[in-house]
């Protein structure tokens, strides 16, 4: 029958009722038309005028690229456009499960959705035009190759930036050739990437040096052509070529004085000769600023008085009988490095506080968030799209006390340099596109109900979403998380240090799913900047969050990009890329996330000369460049200026 089709296919072909355009675009064609039975695996595919395109043979064997192939390998998928309502991973970002390969087109939406813990694929007209970590923007004229674990391992094993990728829908397939056209296409991008790069700043900057960019662009330029006239050789050539590039990259982007350069890091050092190199090599990276996590998991890295007087666990176990606080506040300040207190607010970690003695909620079981689903047990419950973790309850006054009381020691008898509230929110329940988000939501411990009632005169648990006290009890939440930002501002404006806050671009889904309103933390200037993560290595995704959070912002507030390159083990290329993308938005700097993950390759992209500033020294004199933003818009211009 298949063989019947196909001959049947060709006859239509040659009389000219289908089109050999057609017949080419149709594997191009099923990425925009798909319709997929994760239940039995059925797949059936449809154009926009209702033809199965599954009956076209060349769909179930793609048409093998011509010429040198270097490399084939072939893969099953998962799923393509996994559907909530049929997928066994509903409640996981993107949809996407454990170890899978998942396909997504633009039938699925504007963006993948995924998280940070796999990689992606980005093709367009069947070739893989970028690489990214997570929560890709879905092209119109392609698709997204995403990967989680094993599946992460593979893309990043077999698939790179000019990679060829054909779908095979009847064998639920992705076959991926590397070919010379292929290194050709990926040099190229890279080359205009960087005449970009080097074209944004010569442009702003009269005194702009591009002397060795330029020199590695005209290498990378003559190695591209050699490569092309000679297909036998393309490969070394290219190889060569991309190496020129990525020195080109990393002398491109100049030095900025008047940036923050940060780097959040769990402290690991058990001592202070230990604590000492790892400062000195942070320093040696050109980064100014520490974000030590100081309070994670509900305990400290410091012996606290505060906390043993209420009776919980008072220092994080492994540092038992030292102070690594006060060690890495010395050494910083003695490099002339600032030094932030990471705080994680609400959470109180993944241990079992029934299991654990002295922990905070076997102590205060009462003071435990809860969620709908929960509301009238014994036990506590943990959010289990967060590691498992426990969260305190905001609405409590008791745990607002205690909070203010600890942040209040670490103030006092430190002298941080500033405090970075991170875990300032609910814990995260899943998007009101589920039918069961109100019953997901948390906040409905005995406290709140009891202080909504009293107000409102209805139980939050009777209340239905999509209603006018649906939006009452949601305020009242997200009202709990903003008054504890403001009493925190009031200890830190006493102090003279800075208040920055850990928070989730996209305001829409921060609000809904976190009950985290940062907008109002800006327009009443609760604090001093905003420290937003940037969970992508993607620049298109990169580009919407950063949008949305300088639309939601005031002047005064200062944005601090958190980049995750280094945490999903991207290039240091990408890195410096989204360093750039930062200064287009005209941020005050960045912060890298995370120093575990921060490997000799990113530091030696930094030192190069984007965070060098003895690089442009001439005549003992620097040239500190300060990048400016032209914008075409003249009302973007007017929101998106910021204090210098």
């Amino acid at each position: 029958m298949r063989r019947l089709i196909g001959i049947l296919f060709l006859i239509l072909l040659t009389c000219g009722v289908v089109k050999a355009d057609d017949y080419n675009a149709a594997g191009n064609e099923l990425n925009k038309n798909v319709q997929y039975n994760a239940q039995n695996g059925n797949k059936i595919i449809y154009n926009e005028k209702g033809l199965n395109l599954s009956l076209i043979p060349v769909l179930s064997a793609p048409v093998m690229p011509e010429g040198i192939i270097y490399q084939e390998v072939q893969k099953s998928y998962d799923s393509i456009n996994p559907q909530k309502t049929t997928s066994a991973y509903a409640y996981y970002p993107g949809l996407r499960g454990p170890n899978q390969l998942v396909i997504y087109t633009p039938l699925y939406g504007h963006r993948t959705g995924t998280n940070e813990f796999g990689t992606e694929a980005i093709v367009e007209n069947n070739m893989v035009v970028r690489l990214n970590g997570a929560d890709s923007v879905i092209p119109k004229n392609g698709f997204v190759i995403s990967g989680h674990g094993s599946a992460k391992k593979w893309i990043t094993q077999n698939i790179q930036v000019g990679s060829k990728v054909y779908i095979d829908y009847t064998l639920g397939t992705i076959r991926v050739y590397l070919t010379p056209d292929s290194l050709v296409f990926a040099a190229k991008e890279k080359l205009s990437e960087v005449n970009d790069l080097i074209e944004y700043y010569k442009k702003f900057d009269i005194l702009y040096n591009d002397k060795k960019a330029s020199e590695f662009m005209d290498e990378s330029k003559d190695y591209l052509r050699k490569a092309e006239k000679k297909p036998e050789k393309t490969q070394m050539y290219i190889n060569n070529a991309m190496t020129s590039l990525n020195s080109a990259i990393k002398n491109a982007i100049p030095y900025n004085k008047d940036e923050l350069k940060g780097i959040w890091v769990r402290p690991v050092e058990k001592t202070p000769y230990a604590i000492e190199k790892t400062v000195e090599r942070i320093a040696n990276s050109g980064i100014t600023d520490v974000f030590l996590e100081t309070y994670f998991h509900g305990k400290t890295i410091y012996p606290s008085e505060y906390l043993k007087n209420q009776g919980v666990i008072y220092q994080r176990e492994e540092f038992m009988g030292f102070d690594p606080l006060e060690i890495w506040i010395r050494e910083c300040h003695k490099r002339n490095m600032k030094l932030h207190v990471w705080f994680e607010t609400y959470y109180v970690g993944n241990e079992n506080p029934q299991t654990t003695p002295n922990h905070v909620l076997s102590v205060y079981p009462m003071w435990g968030n809860r969620r709908f689903s929960n509301y009238n047990s014994e036990n506590l419950e943990p959010s289990l799209s967060e590691h498992n973790g426990y969260f305190l309850d905001p609405a409590n006054l008791q745990v607002k006390a205690y909070l203010i009381g600890l942040l209040e020691e670490i103030i006092t008898k430190y002298k941080p340099d500033g405090i970075n509230l991170d875990y300032i929110r609910y814990p995260q329940t899943v998007d009101s596109s589920y039918s069961n988000y109100a019953q997901m939501n948390w906040g409905y411990t005995q406290i709140a109900r009891d202080e909504f009632m009293s107000i409102y005169g209805i139980d939050p648990i009777d209340i239905k979403y999509g209603t006018g006290d649906w939006e009452l009890w949601a305020s009242y939440r997200q009202n709990k998380i903003s008054d504890f930002v403001k009493e925190v501002q009031k200890l830190t404006k006493t102090a003279n240090i800075k208040l920055t806050a850990v928070i989730f671009p996209d305001l829409k889904k921060s609000v809904m799913t976190k009950m985290q309103n940062w907008r109002d933390w800006s327009i009443n200037n609760y604090v001093d900047g905003l420290t937003p993560l940037i969970l992508t290595g993607d620049k298109n995704t990169a580009n919407v969050l950063l949008s949305d959070v300088i639309n939601n912002t005031v002047n005064t507030t200062k944005i601090y990009a958190g980049l995750f390159v280094t945490f999903m083990g991207g290039a240091d290329e990408d890195l410096l890329v989204q360093i750039h993308k930062a200064r287009e938005y005209n941020l005050k700097g960045e912060i890298l996330f995370d120093y575990a993950h921060f490997d000799d390759k990113y530091i030696d992209a930094l030192k190069t000369r984007v965070f060098n500033k003895s690089y442009d020294v001439k005549e003992d004199k620097i040239n500190d460049y300060k990048p400016e933003v032209i914008y075409k818009d003249k009302k973007k211009k007017k929101k998106n200026k910021r204090n210098n």
